[in-house]
């Protein structure tokens, strides 16, 4: 999920409702308006447009208020060779896409942005789509807060005083909306998009968080998706959700940090830190040990102490990117000499307010988490011996052990029901979405997806972290429909069945 560490994300999903289309058909929505202007903002490209498109806030509800979401475009190039609308589905939950045809999307081959109008948008409950706020304490939006980064000693008291807080803030602050936020309202809302848009079908490319935004799509409206793209893929268990997606950072870590431990020992490197990859390894544990029992100040971060979880949420950010390996080596090698690196750059307090709310809704309305700390620090003792880098924080109790609502319908089974126009891209190395997790996507599909592996390191494969093989397969599919007709092994050169 590239939000979640970046800022954070973690997610789920839910299905189908009275008086909507679901997996058994229903009538076509009435198609909202949209009346396309110039955007503002800073670093757009001209030809980008934005609108607004007004929907329900609780698609069960006939007489329920509506909600706006904010909505971009930049059109397809080439008429003459225009497919349709491609969906930009952005990470999270906690992000958008609203800058993305402007941005992201440039990098797209010449031959689908001829074909393809790129639509962006900011789901609901993010800034400038209506949008929800906890007001929480800003000590309890870092990150350190948001993922359930244990007490030194592996107590979980802590996490679950933070869930508390946090929950009753948003009961208090959050309005009714955050109590309609969900994956599956998102995919609603994207059908609404469509039909706003005039086309009877929708291509897409979800990332991170936004496969399953898509996944779930395909399962409540499959027939009325075009050529789909899923990178960076998540585990669809419809018990868990979120829950597996958190668990997943100790194979992700385990699956990443040897390929920066062979980065920060190899000779020449500026940033090294050890001269062996098991050096490295150990010496990161016993530097989180001892920052464990005496942190250091960390004037300008949030919270202002370089303690063991502040390194170890360190390590996760970076091994999101390996352009980001030297932010971990020098926090290592500073923390080494008793001093600090550079207090991490934030985003304002009212973007980041946003983004907590946004992922708290969504985490905790797809999916009813346990209540219990005695069953979480069970399952946190037994990470933290298994998997000591991330400490058992991928194990324990999100802000949804104290959520005082129950999710208002159950999670979107993702199944083998529908069209086979599904290619899901996935890094081999990633440490937000593992292989393992993707795989559990490939399986639920089953004929309705092809899954290429790329022989790559990072979180996002398409056009960012992946190789060339990789992104070639895409951009043909994109393009004109090809898909390899059985799942393929890309390593650099061509491809290779495994």
């Amino acid at each position: 999920m590239k939000q979640i560490t970046k800022h954070v994300a973690l997610v789920a999903a839910a299905g189908a409702m009275l008086g909507f289309a679901g997996p058994g058909g229903a009538s076509e929505p009435a198609p909202g308006s949209l009346d396309w202007t110039r955007c503002t903002g800073s670093g757009l490209d001209p030809r980008q447009q934005c609108a607004t498109l007004a929907v329900p806030m609780d698609y069960s509800d006939p007489d329920s208020p509506e909600i706006r979401i904010a909505v971009s475009r930049i059109p397809g190039e080439k008429p003459s060779a225009r497919r349709g609308a491609l969906l930009l589905i952005p990470g999270g939950p906690g992000g958008d896409s609203l800058g993305d045809p402007s941005g992201k999307g440039q990098k797209l081959p010449q031959k689908v942005r001829d074909a393809y109008d790129l639509i962006g948008f900011a789901p609901r409950g993010m800034a400038p789509s209506t949008s929800v706020d906890c007001k929480l304490d800003p000590a309890d939006i870092s990150m350190t807060k948001r993922l359930p980064w244990p007490a030194p000693d592996g107590s979980v008291d802590g996490n679950m005083a933070t869930a508390r807080r946090t929950a009753e803030a948003c009961a208090r602050n959050g309005g009714e909306l955050i109590r309609h936020i969900s994956t599956a309202n998102e995919a609603r809302d994207l059908d609404r998009l469509r039909a706003a848009l005039g086309e009877k079908k929708i291509s897409a490319w979800g990332v991170s968080y936004g496969t399953y935004v898509g996944a779930v799509y395909g399962q409540l409206f499959p027939h009325r998706t075009d050529r789909i793209v899923l990178d960076s893929n998540n585990n669809p268990d419809h018990t868990r959700v979120t829950r597996n997606w958190l668990a997943a950072f100790e194979t992700g870590v385990e699956d990443n940090f040897p390929e920066f431990a062979k980065w920060a020992s190899r000779p020449g490197n500026p940033h090294r830190v050890a001269r062996t990859p098991a050096e490295v390894r150990s010496g990161f544990l016993r530097l989180a040990a001892r920052l464990d029992r005496d942190p250091l100040p960390w004037p300008g971060a949030n919270p202002p102490l370089l303690d063991g979880n502040a390194l170890r949420q360190t390590m996760l950010s970076s091994l999101y990117d390996p352009d980001d390996y030297p932010v971990l080596a020098e926090a290592v090698r500073a923390a080494r000499k008793d001093t600090v690196p550079p207090a991490p750059e934030a985003p304002p307090e009212p973007v980041l307010q946003n983004v907590a709310a946004v992922g708290v809704g969504t985490v905790c309305n797809d999916v009813e988490w346990p209540g219990s700390a005695a069953a979480y620090q069970k399952d946190v003792d037994e990470s933290r011996a298994a998997y000591p880098l991330t400490a058992g924080m991928p194990r324990g109790p999100m802000v949804c052990a104290a959520w005082p609502y129950k999710p208002k319908e159950p999670a979107v089974r993702i199944t083998d029901r529908g069209p086979s126009n599904i290619l899901l891209v996935q890094n081999e190395r990633d440490v937000a979405t593992p292989l393992a997790g993707a795989l559990k996507l490939r399986q639920a599909l089953g004929d309705r997806a092809v899954m290429v592996t790329v022989n790559s390191t990072g979180h996002d494969a398409y056009l960012a972290n992946g190789n060339a093989c990789g992104d070639a397969t895409v951009s043909r599919f994109l393009a004109t429909g090809e898909r390899p007709h059985r799942d393929r092994y890309c390593d650099q050169g061509p491809f290779s069945v495994r």
